[in-house]
């Protein structure tokens, strides 16, 4: 992928390798959960040395995948708080399918779209972190009725999560030249100024 030294630096190395944690730590706990969701996954514990690794290993992983989205939160709520500008492009979002760009309000780091989702992954992993914990019966063993309410809260937040995570990998791809960011950790300038050209004017300085 050509790279110039005008690029703009997107992302840190700290940033996408906070990222990439929390990337490879979900799929590894999209296996192991799926195994254990339905007899006809139950073959990808082999994935993780059987079924009484992936029972040990599962909530381990989750831990891990857990403190990396925290430190993501940490890294990145003040950028993705909901402005009018923000709300205005989602209720404009259609027209990205239907017109061309410009017609939608100009965004920041982050737009709209972006915001929303981050804070509807923030739901879903506080859903998932805390029917976990309770779920952890290895730690301490609680009311049976708390524990069936916790499985069907975490089955609930972890398809969610799945859904979002989805909609996260299709919108990178669709918009070409968002993945480089999160790869090399910059962005051309072209791509920059129109997809945030709020961003983009106050990393180059420019006016217009």
């Amino acid at each position: 992928m050509k790279r110039s030294p005008r690029d703009l630096k997107r992302y840190t190395a700290g940033e996408r390798a906070n990222h990439w944690l929390v990337a490879i730590t979900f799929v590894l706990l999209a296996l192991s959960g799926l195994a254990f969701f339905h007899p006809a996954f139950f073959p990808l514990t082999q994935l993780f040395g059987g079924g009484p690794w992936t029972r040990i290993l599962h909530p381990y992983i989750g831990v891990v995948m857990a403190l990396g989205f925290v430190l993501m939160v940490i890294r990145f709520w003040r950028l993705n708080i909901m402005r009018a500008r923000d709300r205005q492009w989602i209720k404009e979002a259609p027209k990205l399918v239907t017109e061309v760009h410009h017609v939608m309000p100009e965004q920041d780091k982050y737009n709209g779209g972006q915001k929303a989702l981050f804070w509807l992954l923030v739901a879903s992993m506080l859903g998932l972190t805390i029917s976990g914990v309770l779920m952890w019966r290895a730690w301490w063993n609680l009311p049976v009725e708390l524990v069936r309410a916790s499985v069907v809260l975490h089955a609930v937040s972890a398809f969610a999560l799945f859904g979002l995570i989805i909609l996260h990998i299709y919108a990178a791809i669709w918009t070409r030249g968002t993945l480089r960011a999160m790869v090399y950790g910059t962005v051309n300038r072209a791509w920059a100024k129109y997809h945030h050209p709020i961003w983009y004017r106050r990393m180059t300085g420019e006016k217009d």
